[in-house]
């Protein structure tokens, strides 16, 4: 791991828990302009770590400080999730600049880390969550081709097993039920980011029967959670 300190952080909210890793892309063009722009005071952004497309890992922000990575966000009545969050950025261009797939080395470098968070911090699998997850209006991070499945397989983050399961409530309840912020955001646009996390072979923001058999399984994980 690489030091890269970054001055965009603050003091967590006294003796309050550290229990959601939220996980992003750095949607630029370069790794150093990722890099240089987490670490830029004038900026006021950070995460807690950057990957490399080659499994480096640069540590910005020590994780008993709040780095400056959710912006407005919501999860499950919390709106500071910064306060309680770690922040991951994963080097990519994203959908602005050639979205690409994230390399092996990148992905094991980050379940390395995550591992490591997780024994750390009590973040549940249900709160392991992309930025669009909890900005579903504003991003698309880290987006469709980012492999959740394969995290889930080594025991980071929920992935649905498609049961057959009938939803049984409408979609906006179901989706607040799990978590996602409902208020002033347009219901495709959480579909959309339902989809891209849980969902990625089609992302069209129109909850079809497989997106709600898929919301039905993760809902009935979180009853055994």
């Amino acid at each position: 791991m690489m030091e890269r300190p970054s001055p965009n952080q603050d003091a967590r909210p006294h003796g309050g828990p550290v229990d959601i890793l939220v996980l992003h892309y750095t949607g630029m063009k370069t790794a150093e302009d990722a890099l240089s722009r987490l670490c830029d005071p004038t900026a006021r952004v950070s995460s807690h770590y950057t990957i490399d497309r080659d499994g480096t890992v640069y540590a910005h922000v020590p994780e008993e400080r709040r780095a400056w990575h959710a912006g407005v966000s919501y999860w499950a009545g919390e709106r500071d999730i910064n306060a309680r969050s770690i922040g991951i950025e994963l080097v990519n261009p994203g959908h602005e600049f050639g979205y690409q797939p994230f390399p092996e080395e990148q992905m094991a470098a980050l379940i390395d880390l995550a591992s490591g968070i997780l024994s750390r911090h009590p973040i549940p699998p249900h709160r392991v969550l992309g930025h669009s997850d909890v900005a579903p209006a504003r991003k698309s991070d880290p987006g469709e081709l980012f492999s959740w499945a394969q995290l889930a397989d080594f025991g980071i983050g929920l992935w649905p097993h498609d049961g057959g399961m009938a939803l049984g409530q409408s979609v906006e309840s179901a989706l607040a039920g799990f978590g996602y912020g409902m208020n002033d955001v347009p219901l495709e646009k959480v579909v959309t980011a339902f989809q891209r996390h849980y969902r990625p072979s089609r992302v069209d923001g129109i909850a079809d029967a497989e997106t709600k058999r898929r919301l039905a399984a993760l809902l009935a994980q979180l009853e055994t959670v």
